[in-house]
Order: structure tokens, then sequence, then C-alpha cells
């Protein structure tokens, strides 16, 4: 699935641009007295005798036009002098004056997922002279910069234990519902003489609880086995957790209420525990609102 290699480039990307920094420098040498075309495309087809796993490798003078041959794995495509001025890449590439590497975007040639790795080379003025970029699709850039062999097992089997955990909550948001719905609709609700106001609350109760414990699998089961939300992974956790909070505040209040007009009714004396519950559920309450300033906070100074 593309969205699960986007978030599992996304945790080996420092690890990727690390070593494709390393090629560049290593072959490439930068800030010299008139680097000359031969030479910048003797140390990228070193490169490409190194790295072995790419889409295509050319060169563009400080224009962004493409000076070299496209150099790929087994071939290359003749120069065709096109320009790549309008590219992110080539911008960035300028603008930081280092090596970078991109985020993840559609190839125009086949339409799967690559990375580009740019390369800015200067002369000893730090004018720039060429920008040497390296297209990698995504899948191999994974394989690239991967901190073990195990690291897809591993990545693989963590989908897998989501997927299970998941699922189970999901079971146990259906089985609470499933209560819920039949205490609804039990025998002495629905006959009025013997109509009981718990039995209403008991229900409400486990079909908030319910509802708290899916949002809960829906984040869960999103991210991280589906891999969406990509980017606002910080600010959908903190949704998630808030209406799950907010959530079992809603439950607590209502079994408070629940109590308050069943002591009242039936045991007077213990009528200063629902109290207690009460003023626990504001405790949560506030706690609650501190969480949701702090966390939309944070989001506002991520943004």
């Amino acid at each position: 699935m593309l969205s699960r290699d986007i978030i599992t480039y996304s945790k080996v990307r420092n690890e990727l641009r690390a070593y494709m920094c390393y090629l560049f420098t290593q072959n490439i040498k930068n800030f010299m007295p008139n680097p000359s075309f031969e030479n910048v495309l003797s140390g990228l087809t070193r490169i490409k005798d190194e790295i072995k796993v790419f889409d295509s490798m050319y060169i563009l003078d400080s224009n962004g036009t493409q000076v070299s041959d496209v150099l790929q794995q087994k071939n290359f495509l003749p120069n065709d002098k096109k320009n790549f001025a309008n590219r992110a890449y080539f911008y960035e590439a300028i603008d930081e004056q280092r090596c970078i590497i991109t985020n993840p975007y559609p190839s125009k040639i086949d339409g799967n997922l690559v990375v580009t790795a740019a390369y800015p080379v200067y002369n000893h003025k730090h004018e720039l002279c060429f920008v040497v970029c390296i297209d990698i699709y995504v899948k191999d850039a994974i394989k690239i910069s991967s901190p073990s062999n195990l690291f897809n097992t591993f990545s693989n089997f963590s989908i897998v234990m989501y997927f299970l955990f998941s699922t189970s909550l999901a079971f146990v948001s259906f089985v609470l519902m499933v209560k819920g719905m039949v205490k609804f609709w039990s025998e002495d609700l629905l006959e009025f003489g013997n109509f009981k106001i718990e039995d209403i609350f008991e229900s409400t109760i486990l079909l908030t609880l319910a509802l708290a414990i899916f949002d809960l699998v829906k984040a869960i089961f999103e991210e991280e086995v589906l891999g969406k939300n990509i980017g606002q992974r910080t600010y959908t956790v903190h949704r998630t957790m808030i209406r799950f909070l907010g959530s079992i505040v809603v439950a607590l209040a209502i079994e408070s209420l629940m109590l308050v007009f069943k002591f009242t009714i039936y045991s007077p004396e213990k009528l200063l525990y629902s109290v207690y519950l009460i003023i626990g559920v504001a405790i949560l309450l506030v706690a609650l609102a501190i969480y949701v300033k702090f966390a939309y906070s944070a989001q506002n100074e991520h943004n």
C-alpha cells in the first residue's frame, strides 16, 4: 500500500539523507576552483556504481537545464535539454545550499512514487555551477536506508499486531453496543409499569463506552494498519484522545447522576459518595480542558 510505504519512508528518511549526503560529498568535491562538468559526471558515475538501486541520475546547470544524459541502471537516455527550474527540489537545494531529499511524489514517467536527492555544486566563490539529482523509487529508498535486514519484517509484524489489537478492541466495542441496546430494549424498559430510570442510565453508559472504544480503534487502525493521516499524526492522536477522554467523562457524569437519583430514593445516607464522584468528574473535566488547550496550542505552533 502506498500510504504504508510513505510512513515507512518517513521513519528512515534521515538515514537516507545522511547516506546520500555521504555519497555526494565523497565523490563530488564542492567549493573547488572552476568545477568542470567532466569531474562532476565522473563523480556521479562512481555513485551509480556504488548505489546500484535507483531510477535515474542527471546533472542540471545553474539555470535548471539538463546538461547530462540520464543515467539509469542498465542504460541511459540521451540529453534532451529539459529544464527543471520549476521543480521544487531544484529551488530547495539552492536555497539550503546543501544536499536535500524530497518527500515522495509520483513520477511523471510511470506514476510510481519516487524521491529525489539533489546536491548543489559551487565553485570557490560560492557561485552555483551545477545541481546533481538522483531519483529513487520509494521502495528502493526504504531498502537502502533500513536500519537492518529485519526492519521490514518488524514493521510488518507491528502492522499485524496493531491489526489484532484493534480487531479485539472493536469486538469489545461491539459487545458493549449490543449489551447497551439489549438493555435499552429489555422487557422491563418497554413495560412502563416496571420502568426504571437506572436502565436508561446503564444503557447510555454502555453505548457511550462503546463509542469511546470505537473511536480509539478507528485511530489505531487508520494510522498503524492503513497508514493514513500522514503528516497529521500528532494532531490525530490529540483529537482521538480528546474524544476518548470526553466520552469517559460523559459516562462518569451519567453514572454520578444515576447514583444521585438511586441514593436519594433508596439510600440517602450514601448520597455523599455520589458527591465525591461528581467532584472527580469535575476534576477530570478541568484536566481535559487543560489538555485541549495545550494540545491545540502545540498544533498551532507546529503549523
